[in-house]
């Protein structure tokens, strides 16, 4: 069973503990990445922006 340390009391822990259960100490929350969505975005901005530029050129 993969395990994480604990920053508050140095106890190994199981890796998807959201709560040490030794001091209660919780872990923060990691948003799931969206970045790829991000970046499709900015792409599809970015070649609207230039095919609007284009036209007037």
């Amino acid at each position: 069973m993969k395990t994480k340390e604990c920053p508050s009391c140095a106890m190994e822990i199981p890796k998807n503990a959201e709560e040490c259960p030794i001091c209660n100490y919780e872990f923060p929350v990691q948003p799931k990445s969206h970045a790829w969505i991000i970046w499709l975005v900015l792409i599809a901005f970015v070649l609207m922006l230039f095919g609007g530029i284009a036209r007037f050129l």
